[in-house]
């Protein structure tokens, strides 16, 4: 008896550990940051003023299921790259950050169970921003954990 239990213990977890649907399979398809069929903002080497706002709109898909967005701007003063864009922006001289170097980090949640998801946003530019280059970065993430990162450079004037 003893031998059938040691025998049939594996044999049933093994079972279980491979059995599931279709259902349960892993999304490994990542999500897309799109302009298609909206007026995505913002876009490559725009400028954008101290105090006044960035209008983000851009169109989220995934296979299966949206999770979260988190938009990064952060200052490019030493003139790093992000992205493969063959567009290349003026840049101004390079210099170091000041204690006014604009950042902004934030991240929102996209709302359960949608695979397309329109998003949209006002981005207040501090007054006192230090002007120059910027890099402004979306992360998109699924359900899954799978993620799309896109990147554009951006300008701040007085």
């Amino acid at each position: 008896m003893k031998r059938i239990y040691y025998l049939l213990v594996p044999l049933l977890c093994a079972l279980c550990a491979c059995s599931g649907s279709d259902a349960d399979s892993k999304d490994m398809e990542k999500p897309v940051i799109s302009s298609d069929g909206i007026v995505a903002n913002p876009i490559e080497c725009q400028v954008y003023h101290r105090g006044e706002s960035i209008p983000f709109q851009y169109l989220f898909t995934d296979n299966v299921e949206l999770g979260y967005y988190n938009i990064e701007i952060h200052n490019n003063f030493n003139h790093h790259t992000h992205s493969g864009s063959a567009i290349e922006c003026p840049l101004e001289p390079a210099k170091k950050a000041g204690s006014k170097a604009w950042v902004y980090n934030q991240d929102f949640k996209i709302p359960a169970g949608l695979r397309e998801y329109v998003a949209t946003t006002d981005i207040p530019i501090p007054s006192d921003a230090e002007t120059g280059d910027y890099h402004f970065m979306v992360r998109l993430t699924d359900a899954a954990s799978s993620q799309a990162v896109f990147a554009v450079a951006i300008k701040v004037v007085e």
